[in-house]
């Protein structure tokens, strides 16, 4: 039997800052900028790339939010806004995009600076939204802001995260670990390995499919189990 697993600890993840710097090999880049004192420095990267179905799309060490909406296309639109106090802050941080029809790669890395600079310069931060074809892998990993995507014909790997995390639909294997926030999630089909959801410093939910088939353990709980679903049942023990 398919099964869900949720090992609730009491735990606070530190998000993994993405204070990035642009970087790109392709399409089109847009950068302005304040000159005034006090006034923040922006820029932006806009790019498109073309999926194949099952394509691996990671985006890893942002520092901000992650919003990912899916449709019936084979089409990844990815648009970043950055934001600083200085164009010296940029160059703490970066962000590379690697890409080919099998997979797509976001992440913040380290910048050209020195590290006294990096360590007490201030952090950009970055907004990233992406519209991806529904029919892809995706994980996540050091983001320091919320996470939200739409429906997910793949499996969906979420970890150390510093902030809410909704995931509209999910058919695949599904992973979340190191979730300092809630987490709401849409499960309309289950994997032979199901669901797993450790260190969790938030409330879970979660949305079944009518008639779904699984087994649900929960251990190491600071809180309460309860299901709104008549076919289901609930056995509690010490």
């Amino acid at each position: 039997m398919k099964r869900i697993i949720v090992v609730v600890l009491l735990i606070v993840i530190a998000g993994i800052a993405g204070v990035v710097r642009s970087h790109s090999k392709s399409g089109h880049f847009v950068g302005f900028a304040s000159h005034k004192s006090g006034e923040q420095v922006r820029d932006e990267i806009r790019q498109s790339y073309q999926l194949e179905p099952g394509a691996a799309v990671e985006v890893a060490g942002i520092n901000g939010f992650v919003k990912i909406e899916t449709s019936d296309t084979k089409t990844a639109d990815v648009f970043i806004e950055r934001s600083a106090e200085s164009k010296e802050a940029f160059d703490r941080r970066k962000i590379t995009i690697e890409a080919n029809g099998s997979s797509l790669r976001i992440r913040g890395e380290k910048g050209d600076s020195g590290f006294f600079d990096r360590l007490f310069g201030s952090s950009p931060s970055e907004q990233i939204t992406l519209k991806l074809p529904r029919q892809i892998s995706l994980q996540t990993k050091g983001v320091n802001g919320p996470v939200t995507v739409g429906e997910i014909d793949g499996s969906v790997d979420v970890k150390g995260v510093n902030g809410r995390v909704q995931i509209a639909g999910a058919k695949g294997t599904v992973t979340f670990k190191g979730i300092n926030g809630n987490i709401t999630v849409g499960l309309s089909e289950l994997s032979a390995d199901g669901v797993t959801l450790g260190g969790v410093n938030g409330n879970i939910h979660l949305q079944l499919t009518t008639g779904l088939n699984a087994d649900f353990f929960a251990t190491g709980m600071n809180g309460n189990v309860a299901s709104t679903l008549s076919d289901v049942s609930i056995e509690k023990d010490k």
